[in-house]
């Protein structure tokens, strides 16, 4: 590890930066350097905006992967080396406005009927019932549950915060069921082969998206999908915006207004102008 790269993680340490954000800075850095064979703190303006174009012309990279080389590249330049002077220029690229994919109900209960395994299942309804990030949920520890006040307790979410979630009282039997059958110790979802870690994230991907074709539903479903639908459908049932913006981690109440666009009890609730014209007898033909 070079010099430069331990001073980088030092002062991401220092102000108790995450793991994971820790390893994509890292990272984003790593590849500016691979870009022009050259140390980072050896570029200069012109050497930046070579490597902007090329992330989303060439690589094609996301907004949000895009964004998030920003954000490494301006800590980097910023507080590392101390040149603020060419932060300015690494803008950030506007972000795409996609409605998230929803599941109804009824696709819901089809995913659940489609587990193989009461693990599956624990996990396919702790995604959909409290609306966890896929990170979220792999962190989760025998601990966390918390059966006398009825809540989850998340370690450590986005931005690094803690908060807790509501227990439903179906979840807790599940729950029940799968400790007994399966006696858990540390990760609620231990991995297979290495006990002593968690489930890793490919693993739970891939089983979410085989019960969603087991299912029949032929839209792309993610763990982000059901957390998608847990924010949409507890809107439609009148759930407060911000209570479901507390459950779901968010930091913005305009992130969680967003399910208010896909929500189907939002959209019925409009009254059409047209309903408010008295039309007149249709006693003509169409040509």
């Amino acid at each position: 590890m070079t010099p430069l790269r331990e001073r980088m993680i030092a002062f991401m340490k220092v102000r108790n930066y995450s793991e994971r954000t820790i390893e994509a800075y890292v990272h984003w850095v790593g590849v500016l350097a691979k870009f022009h064979r050259r140390s980072p703190d050896e570029l200069d303006e012109s050497d930046l905006i070579e490597f902007q174009i090329w992330l989303r012309e060439s690589r094609r990279a996301s907004w949000s992967g895009f964004n998030q080389a920003m954000c490494a590249l301006r800590f980097f330049y910023g507080q590392v080396i101390g040149r603020e002077e060419v932060c300015p220029r690494l803008t950030f690229a506007r972000r795409e406005r996609k409605l998230p994919v929803v599941l109804s109900a009824a696709e819901v209960e089809a995913m659940v009927r489609a587990a193989r395994s009461l693990r599956d299942l624990v996990i396919v309804s702790i995604f959909y019932s409290c609306g966890l990030r896929l990170r979220e949920l792999t962190a989760l520890r025998t601990e966390d549950i918390d059966s006398s006040r009825m809540v989850i307790h998340i370690r450590r979410g986005k931005g690094n915060k803690d908060r807790y979630v509501p227990l439903s009282t179906s979840l807790l039997e599940l729950l029940r069921q799968y400790w007994l059958d399966s006696k858990p110790r540390g990760y609620l979802f231990p991995s297979p082969r290495y006990p002593g870690r968690a489930l890793d994230d490919h693993t739970i991907q891939r089983l979410i998206a085989r019960m969603a074709r087991a299912a029949g539903i032929e839209k792309r479903v993610t763990p982000r999908t059901l957390r998608h639908t847990y924010a949409t459908h507890q809107i439609e049932q009148g759930v407060n915006l911000r209570f479901v913006q507390v459950i779901l981690g968010h930091r913005s109440l305009l992130t969680t207004q967003r399910y208010t666009q896909v929500s189907n009890e939002s959209i019925g609730s409009i009254t059409n102008p047209l309903d408010k014209i008295k039309l007149p007898a249709v006693s003509f033909r169409s040509r």
